[in-house]
């Protein structure tokens, strides 16, 4: 396998995931106080895109069973008619793979590791990896898109790309 095909995990940052959707996390997000003082609402976390025929918003839990690095990526999937995102209900480690569009193909992979508390929203049409958790079983809080039409594109690669733990220093 070429060793272009290698991706090195790096930490989930709101910069460097901007290109792709936006990062979950109370940290630096506007908040206030609701409930008498008693609670803190963050507000306005992730940008929810909703498009075509009766399009409206999914609440899910997913169940992911834990993948090991390094990993073999073999597909990406998108979707053209809305967000997704994931908010994980533990603190166990996971990975969220993105790319850039080249032509209706994924390029330019990244392989990002959330820290305790992050979540992503997947702006709409954002190639991306399936759920992957790691080490433990863990389940996730899912944001995404009901109604009519196709919201699922998937792209097989010919040769599957490696993830692997973070570039030794």
């Amino acid at each position: 396998m070429p060793a272009d095909n290698t991706i090195f995990t790096e930490p989930l940052t709101a910069e460097a995931f901007a290109p792709f959707g936006q990062v979950i996390q109370t940290e630096n997000a506007d908040h206030y106080p609701i409930n008498l003082g008693m609670t803190e609402r963050f507000h306005d976390l992730a940008r929810i895109e909703l498009e075509g025929q009766g399009a409206r918003p999914l609440i899910s839990i997913f169940r992911g069973r834990p993948y090991a690095l390094p990993l073999d990526l073999l597909m990406m999937e998108r979707h053209p008619l809305g967000s997704q995102a994931f908010v994980p209900l533990s603190a166990h480690p996971w990975l969220v793979i993105v790319a850039q569009d080249n032509r209706g193909e994924p390029t330019r992979l990244r392989a990002f590791r959330p820290a305790a508390g992050q979540g992503v929203n997947i702006a709409i049409n954002v190639w991306h990896g399936v759920l992957t958790p790691l080490e433990k079983t863990s389940e996730f809080l899912v944001v995404d898109r009901g109604g009519e039409g196709d919201n699922l594109e998937e792209h097989h690669f010919k040769h599957p790309w490696t993830i692997v733990a973070d570039r030794p220093e």
